[in-house]
């Protein structure tokens, strides 16, 4: 059973930085794909970034050049700079213990078993 915590939300300007940190918990190893996700209101849950078991590591074109995903086993963590109005939503950490040979497979919610309880970032203009 793994065990996700987020923390680090607010309510900050355009332009400002933010640092979410995802807290775990639980029976997990390096060999796990750690992911952050965001939900806006009246939209789909969206992959942000995710560092898969192999290492390699996927960011979505929205977010390309201005959020990096960082950490170990027991914290990961969501680096955003230059946040823009558009990337308001409640953010979540995710976790999955599947090794899927495609790493593409990734970016869809239902490839994740584990998932934090959200928190929210609100970008004002």
């Amino acid at each position: 059973q793994v065990q996700l915590v987020e923390s680090g939300g607010g309510l900050v300007q355009t332009g400002a930085s933010l640092r979410l940190s995802c807290a775990v918990s639980g029976r997990i190893h390096n060999s796990y794909t750690m992911a952050w996700f965001r939900q806006a209101p009246g939209k789909e849950r969206e992959v942000v970034t995710f560092r898969s078991y192999t290492g390699r590591v996927y960011a979505s074109d929205s977010v390309k050049g201005r959020f990096t995903i960082s950490g170990d086993a027991d914290t990961v963590y969501l680096q955003m700079n230059s946040l823009k109005p558009e990337d308001t939503a409640v953010y979540y950490c995710a976790a999955s213990g599947e090794f899927n040979a495609a790493d593409s497979l990734y970016a869809i919610p239902n490839a994740y078993s584990s998932w934090g309880q959200g928190t929210q970032v609100t970008v004002s203009s």
